[in-house]
């Protein structure tokens, strides 16, 4: 590995779970800003905006402001800026992240028409009637874009259902394959690493899902860093069709492992 310039950092079950830090977190985080380490917090969050995030991460002991954070929600507003402009667009998520959605239009569920449809996080606005009007608007052409595909988070109670077990029958039922913004997107990445400006050999990647966090990254020259914490699970482990750069029991244990490789770069 190139000598390390940057830190990507997942959010849920990496940092916290249901908002709490898990052990050790804070400590570590501090312990990388204290080193200098330039830091983004890379979510698929679908819930709250990136100010919101940075807030409530702030009011736990956690050095960040929004400026660190890449949500989903601000990656799906540059796709669509991009790539569909001016279009009218249907947003199916829970939690406001409207803010978070400059540049985009739109609309309500009365529109008769919406050009796109924009799949958020899962929730209660992931009912019979919403996602069957999502698949008969596929069906008359509209656009799919969906800010994951994660099939499940963890939560202090335990793991919650999220989009992508929704997403892949939307995706069979209308024979449509959706653009995915967040990670694993090959430009979700790009945009953390271009916010950092430091080359993808050049950074980390620290996640709890195997494969939309740490696998993902590798993809695209990132040193990716699984930790067995929030949704990790021994079976997904060793089923994924990569292996690990590196293997952490938690988050805390990330400065340790900051230290052996500056001391092992060229």
């Amino acid at each position: 590995m190139e000598p390390l310039a940057a830190a990507l950092l997942d959010i849920d079950g990496v940092l916290t779970v249901s908002w709490k830090p898990l052990p050790g977190a804070v400590r570590a985080v501090r312990s990388l800003r204290d080193r200098g380490l330039p830091l983004a917090l890379v979510t698929n969050n679908t819930s709250r905006t990136r100010a919101s995030i940075a807030g409530r991460l702030a009011a736990e002991g956690f050095p960040v402001t929004a400026d660190d954070v890449l949500t989903a929600p601000a990656a799906t507003a540059s796709y669509l800026r991009d790539h569909h402009p001016g279009a009218r667009c249907l947003l199916l998520t829970t939690g406001d992240v409207r803010d978070d959605l400059d540049g985009v239009t739109l609309v309500g569920e009365d529109d008769p028409a919406p050009e796109v449809v924009v799949l958020g996080g899962a929730g209660d606005a992931f009912a019979y009637p919403a996602l069957n009007r999502v698949f008969r608007l596929l069906q008359d052409g509209a656009h799919l874009v969906a800010m994951h595909r994660n099939l499940y988070w963890r939560t202090s109670g335990g793991l919650d259902l999220d989009t992508g077990a929704y997403l892949l029958g939307l995706e069979r039922a209308a024979r449509v394959e959706a653009v995915v913004t967040g990670k694993p997107s090959a430009a979700f990445f790009a945009a953390a690493l271009a916010h950092l400006e430091v080359p993808a050999a050049q950074a980390l990647m620290v996640g709890d899902d195997i494969v939309s966090d740490v696998l993902a990254a590798q993809r695209d020259g990132i040193t990716g860093v699984l930790v067995r914490t929030g949704k990790y699970s021994p079976e997904t482990h060793r089923s994924a069709d990569g292996t690990p750069d590196h293997v952490l029991d938690s988050v805390a244990d990330l400065p340790a492992l900051v230290e052996r490789l500056a001391r092992d770069s060229p």
